[in-house]
């Protein structure tokens, strides 16, 4: 293993921000997929960093045994500039305090062929600017690419587009998802970027890619961090290297994904109609139907008459849910996955901002 750094000059006077990058070279390097992984770009979702420590232990004995076969490129944690933006007691590691900018939002939108082009004058772009490009510039130098995210409340599930699928049905199995929402290629989210660039080189828009993965994984909600669930991702994480040729053996063989995949637009993002207090009377991993109670808000605590209930618009799966317990008008109360197109319409991208 060999371990490299990103610098990112702040934009103050002597501020700068290091990224520790980890590096395993394979020993089939000219056949066997190169692998690209990072952790907490959204600097306060931590699942995916606690996962990728576990794995990286792993990493370094099967390195010393000569077993990791493709190159494989690590970023634990890759957001230190969000990581340092504590307001009030509470780290806001989604939204860049200077330009209000989401960190997994508005990166470069480019042909994989310009991937260089991304680190010219780098000294003229602000720091997440300038981290953005470092990143994205090293993920379109793989085959494989996971960014590891986190919901609020929620189950195991993966953003992938449909440019990949089926074939990253072997993801979802190695890591147990409850549910994949296919993605449309529509926003400017990290590794919509990535498989943005490969497109390009492939003919545009609605080309499939085999071989190649982009894709980000939900590793359930904030406080899902722990020694026990790291394991068991990073297992995951292992099992999928080695179905994929990435790594020797060491796994049983995958099962076939069986859980759903929805298309977004069958996604019911369901909203507060009104503000106040959340009482949640349906939780994660809930299958409803159409007209079931999941939420009924109190706007006027003391006048219950005025408690205003949020129902299913059709039935599904709850997939996630705020972790908050006061709502503003139109906050996220859940998603639910289901069967049928929304009523509710989507704009093209990612559904939340």
């Amino acid at each position: 293993m060999k371990q490299n750094a990103i610098v990112i000059p702040g934009d103050t006077p002597e501020v700068s921000w290091r990224i520790p990058v980890l590096e395993f070279a394979g020993t089939q390097a000219g056949s066997a997929p190169k692998v690209y992984l990072q952790a907490a770009l959204h600097a306060n979702e931590c699942p995916g960093v606690a996962t990728l420590h576990r794995l990286c232990a792993r990493l370094r004995a099967a390195d010393a045994a000569g077993a990791i076969r493709g190159d494989i490129t690590i970023v634990p944690q890759a957001n230190p500039i969000g990581a340092a933006q504590s307001h009030f007691g509470e780290m806001q590691g989604r939204f860049d305090l200077g330009s209000r900018g989401n960190y997994n939002r508005d990166f470069p939108l480019i042909a994989a062929s310009a991937r260089n082009d991304l680190l010219v004058d780098l000294d003229r772009r602000t720091a997440p600017e300038r981290l953005k490009r470092e990143l994205l510039h090293r993920a379109l130098g793989a085959d494989l690419v996971l960014d590891l995210h986190c919901d609020d409340e929620s189950l195991p599930y993966a953003y992938i587009d449909s440019a990949f699928w089926p074939e990253a049905s072997d993801l979802a199995s190695a890591l147990k998802m409850d549910a994949v929402f296919l993605s449309d290629g529509e926003s400017s989210a990290f590794e919509e970027a990535v498989s943005y660039a490969w497109k390009q080189e492939e003919g545009g828009k609605g080309v499939s890619l085999p071989g190649r993965l982009s894709v980000t994984v939900e590793l359930r909600g904030r406080r899902d961090v722990g020694p026990d669930v790291a394991a068991r991702d990073a297992d995951g994480l292992w099992a999928f290297l080695v179905a994929r040729g990435v790594v020797d053996g060491g796994s049983p063989a995958l099962q076939p994904y069986d859980g759903p995949a929805f298309a977004l637009d069958t996604i019911e993002m369901v909203k507060a109609p009104v503000p106040g207090t959340i009482l949640f009377h349906r939780d994660i991993g809930d299958r409803v139907e159409a007209g079931d109670l999941l939420a009924v808000l109190v706007p006027r605590p003391g006048f219950p008459e005025g408690d205003v209930e949020v129902r299913a618009p059709q039935a599904g799966l709850v997939v996630t849910r705020s972790s908050a317990r006061f709502a503003r008008r139109r906050d996220d109360l859940m998603k639910i996955g289901c069967a049928e197109i929304t009523r509710a319409g989507r704009r093209a991208g990612t559904l939340e901002d």
